[in-house]
């Protein structure tokens, strides 16, 4: 099967990206994982499908780097905002469906993408570690030096945890640097380090400020680039109106043939 695909990234996190308005794209798991493969394939952290839906602009169908059907990925929601808008579907500003239910995001002038994520409902914070869904699970470990820190050998052991499986958890390491953010994601389902993660910058920026209340702005950089996320807190335990800001950037367009795995 020819596929015909874009490659995008939002600071780093990279993605493959395909029109299936016409529901011809069927991919396994295999397949899926093959053109993810760094070395075998085209390469990226994740695949998506964007797919016709009621009521919205479009639909985005998330995929890991290892084939499976993922949560919501924040950095993956802009760059199909980016893609939809590229392919005039939509305009600078849309709403689509996730795995969680609706988002908006807009394209601002100076060619970054805004995305709405959906509210989070429970923030559990302890001394050195806080855990919270921001579309995805994720565990905030506060660091020191966030240069120094294994990711791949400690985000794999605190992501296979006996009480977050069996579905584990996104691994974040965190070091605060006066008014910035700096962090290194180990993501489930990549399986490694990824250069930046939408939905755990989110969790992140909203861990940082623990049990304050009010409306804050809170830039993270990560690897791969800097994003920046706004939110509301009228209690300690919640948090409404978070947009995830950053770069959304076209890479490259091509067609690879897919091998029939089964």
């Amino acid at each position: 099967m020819e596929l015909s695909f874009y490659k995008y990234h939002g600071a780093g996190n990279d993605f493959i990206l395909a029109d299936n308005r016409e529901g011809h794209i069927q991919l396994n798991t295999k397949q899926i994982a093959w053109l993810c493969h760094r070395h075998f394939g085209i390469g990226a952290d994740g695949l998506m499908l964007l797919q016709t839906a009621p009521a919205a602009d479009f639909e985005m169908v998330y995929f890991n780097a290892d084939g499976n059907e993922s949560t919501m990925c924040g950095n993956g929601g802009r760059c199909i905002a980016a893609f939809a808008h590229q392919l005039g579907i939509a305009g600078k500003t849309m709403r689509f469906k996730a795995i969680d239910g609706l988002h908006e995001a807009t394209i601002h002038p100076d060619g970054t993408v805004a995305l709405h994520m959906q509210d989070v409902q429970q923030i559990e914070c302890h001394e050195d570690y806080a855990i919270l869904d921001t579309g995805s699970p994720h565990y905030i470990q506060w660091v020191n030096d966030v240069d120094a820190v294994a990711v791949f050998d400690e985000g794999r052991a605190i992501r296979n945890r006996e009480a977050f499986q069996p579905k584990g958890i996104n691994v974040n390491f965190v070091q605060r640097s006066g008014k910035d953010l700096l962090i290194r994601t180990y993501e489930r389902g990549v399986e490694d380090e990824t250069l930046a993660c939408g939905t755990g910058v989110t969790a992140a920026a909203i861990a940082a400020v623990g049990t304050e209340t009010g409306h804050f702005q809170i830039p993270v950089r990560a690897i791969g680039g800097s994003l920046s996320v706004s939110f509301e807190k009228k209690d300690a335990g919640s948090a409404t109106d978070i947009v995830l800001t950053g770069g959304a950037v076209f890479v490259f367009k091509g067609s690879i043939d897919v091998p029939l795995y089964e």
